[in-house]
């Protein structure tokens, strides 16, 4: 589900007219050449393609307007190969409402001691351009991102690919649409929120739909579509019966498939890309959905569980950004303090997503306490290893908050034989102590959305383009 449109980047290269048109020619050659390298050699994740060369006021707004107006461009990556007066710039760059990078570099690498002199100082002035462009961009306030060095080292590759995964992240925020069946959680602070904000500051759409609209859809799903999706589940995952009667087992894990396929049906009609459940509303359904949750997860819907529509508009934000693999809605659980060897479980009653799986999934059938409903099917695994950070937004009432804590993860060791929900082990930096203190301190929230796919500066990066307050504990 995780679909995207097709995106691309342009490369516009700045001058003026005033060095000639031989000049020009030669800019234009060593842009397209820098753009097939980059295509070539960077790894880029998405294309970049070469677009103009500019060097006139209405030309830098033309493109910039044709930047706005055609969907599959993502943003735009400028080089000032030579001076480009930054007067120039700024009808174009205040209409431009796509994420900007200013590639601060030049064609050649080294000082061409033996043969330089001044034609080439006057066409080669990068350093030059720089600086009156940046200035410009200072001016104008904008949050772009500068990446400096030459075009062919890695570091600027890293750079460049990082900021791609951001603007995508920024421009695919304006179609994210949560569908919320039944409102919030009651009584609980931190999963309130102002939704017209969200929508004026991140692009957010949030729908309330009673239960009954899920429970509508679900009574139109077929046995021949239940049992398609049961034999997949049994090629997936481990069936593992337990203590229960097959018959109850297939019974159960049957109504989370109807579930999941009612949600997915739901949410594909009206074109949402996330969605929240809340166990306090659950009239006309037989389970809390559990295993639904989670293989919707897996296809790249975001999600969080009561009621929480800014975690889940985040989970599926940052799902898109790393093109889903390691990315889900979480939940702070339970502490370990053993000196030395602290770290927090996370998991959730049900819906932990298994993108974050390290072992096989089980599909289990356990009692829940909570929700007084029947028995919900759920899979079981335990969490991969690696370097994290996980992200929590809150509505501080005056604005909104990020919140990003990098953590370790570790795969679980210790087996768990009466704990029938996923888990999943980090140790938070920059110790367990500081970092707990650090995010009570600012109010960071319960659920989060845990990434092992995602670099700090790719989050930091979109925090820039939407203007959110963040703070970091790492």
């Amino acid at each position: 589900m995780l679909k995207t449109e097709k995106k691309v980047f342009w490369f516009i290269v700045g001058s003026q007219h005033l060095y000639g048109p031989e000049a020009l020619k030669q800019v234009e050659d060593q842009a397209k050449a820098m753009t097939e390298s980059l295509k070539n050699e960077a790894d880029l994740p998405y294309p970049l393609e070469y677009k103009a060369l500019v060097t006139t006021a209405e030309e830098i707004k033309e493109v910039m307007k044709e930047a706005n107006y055609r969907d599959e461009v993502a943003g735009i990556v400028t080089w000032m190969h030579t001076f480009s007066p930054a007067k120039l710039w700024i009808p174009g760059t205040k209409l431009l409402q796509k994420p900007l990078l200013h590639l601060a570099t030049q064609y050649h690498k080294e000082i061409p001691w033996d043969s330089i002199d001044m034609d080439f100082m006057n066409l080669n002035q990068s350093a030059h351009g720089d600086r009156e462009y940046g200035f410009l961009n200072a001016r104008l306030r904008l949050n772009n991102k500068i990446v400096v060095g030459h075009y062919k080292d890695s570091e600027v590759h890293k750079e460049v690919s990082d900021w791609m995964l951001s603007a995508i992240g920024f421009v695919e925020s304006q179609n994210i649409k949560v569908a919320r069946f039944g409102d919030n959680m009651r009584n609980v602070g931190v999963t309130e929120g102002d939704k017209v904000e969200a929508a004026i500051q991140f692009g957010w759409t949030v729908d309330y739909f009673g239960i009954g609209d899920l429970v509508a859809e679900m009574e139109n799903v077929t046995e021949k579509e239940i049992q398609a999706t049961y034999d997949e589940c049994t090629s997936l995952y481990e069936m593992d019966h337990g203590d229960n009667d097959p018959d109850f087992f297939k019974e159960h894990v049957k109504e989370q498939i109807k579930i999941e396929i009612g949600l997915r049906k739901f949410l594909e009609a009206g074109g949402y890309t996330a969605f929240t459940t809340n166990f306090e509303d659950l009239h006309g359904m037989k389970q809390l959905p559990g295993m639904a949750v989670q293989r919707l997860n897996a296809e790249g819907y975001g999600f969080a569980g009561e009621g929480d529509w800014k975690t889940a508009a985040l989970d599926r934000l940052l799902k898109v950004m790393a093109n889903n693999v390691s990315t889900g809605f979480m939940e702070d659980y339970t502490y370990n303090m053993t000196k030395g060897n602290e770290y927090i479980v996370q998991s959730h009653m049900l819906e932990v997503d298994p993108t974050l799986a390290a072992t096989k999934p089980r599909v289990v059938v356990n009692p829940l306490g909570i929700g007084d409903k029947e028995d919900p099917a759920r899979l079981v695994f335990d969490g991969k290893a690696g370097e994290g950070l996980t992200v929590s937004m809150l509505d501080m009432g005056t604005h909104y908050r990020l919140m990003i804590n990098t953590f370790t993860a570790e795969t679980p060791t210790e087996p768990a034989p009466k704990l029938p929900v996923a888990r999943v082990i980090w140790k938070p930096n920059p110790d367990f102590k500081t970092s707990i203190k650090k995010w009570i301190e600012a109010g960071g929230g319960h659920h989060t959305v845990a990434t092992l796919a995602l670099s700090l500066d790719i989050i930091l990066d979109w925090a820039r383009l939407v203007d959110i307050e963040t703070v970091v504990i790492d």
